[in-house]
């Protein structure tokens, strides 16, 4: 891996207080690889042989059971994923695959098990990173759980608004389908919970979303920091 990319590595939370000769020798057996749209990184079930770092474009992680799949998250620059994996040298409980063209950083999982055992600062930061990851899977978990589709989409308007810094007019970041596919619905039923937000000042052109009643669209979603605040 070449030395330019080490400080965007360097700036994630499980990297940015490990020691300097530990993070020296994940580095050097790291590489950097470029990939195109549309390319499966990993499959579920598979031994988990590198942690990967997303620095360019971004990643869909997904699974899939018999002829139904489902996505499952997103992962955009500067991020790892599945740390759970390989620290636990498990196999892969999702796929993940390129949304776009992607620059992906891989680190062998015996350097990340062994660099964890060594030095506590990284091993402090990787139990705080896996426990962020355990309260957005409930978080999510929540999500699907309690709330009506309409409910669910509502608030996934919410906090992709505030995601691309309020804007009363976005565009969604990713096809309906997938958006369905997240969001536990179908294809139809995402129309349909599209209109039933038509009275709540959500209008829809494509994938073009326009949020012209703030006030109304925050009282019938009714979002809560326990389920919404995706940051911790």
């Amino acid at each position: 891996m070449f030395e330019t990319y080490h400080p965007e590595i360097r700036q994630l939370a499980i990297f940015s207080t490990v020691a300097e000769g530990h993070f020296h020798d994940l580095m050097q057996a790291a590489y950097v690889q470029n990939f195109p749209q549309h390319v499966e990184l990993i499959t579920e079930g598979d031994p988990s042989d590198f942690l990967h770092i997303v620095l360019a474009g971004s990643v869909e992680l997904f699974s899939s059971w018999h002829t139904r799949e489902t996505s499952l998250a997103t992962v955009r620059p500067v991020s790892t994923f599945i740390l759970a994996a390989a620290v636990r040298d498990a196999p892969y409980l999702m796929s993940a695959r390129t949304l776009e063209k992607s620059r992906i950083a891989l680190i062998p999982s015996q350097d990340v098990r062994r660099v964890f055992g060594e030095d506590v600062e990284f091993a402090r930061a990787v139990v705080n990173e896996l426990a962020d990851c355990y309260r957005a899977v409930v978080k999510n978990t929540k999500d699907l759980k309690l709330r009506t589709s309409l409910e669910r989409l509502a608030n996934y308007l919410l906090r992709e608004q505030n995601r691309q810094a309020g804007a009363p007019q976005f565009a969604l970041p990713y096809e309906k389908r997938r958006l369905a596919s997240f969001l536990g619905m179908t294809p139809e039923n995402l129309s349909r919970a599209f209109k039933g937000l038509r009275p709540y000042g959500v209008v829809v052109d494509g994938n073009r979303i326009s949020i012209t009643d703030q006030a109304d669209l925050v009282a019938f979603a009714k979002p809560s920091p326990l389920i919404d605040d995706r940051g911790g």
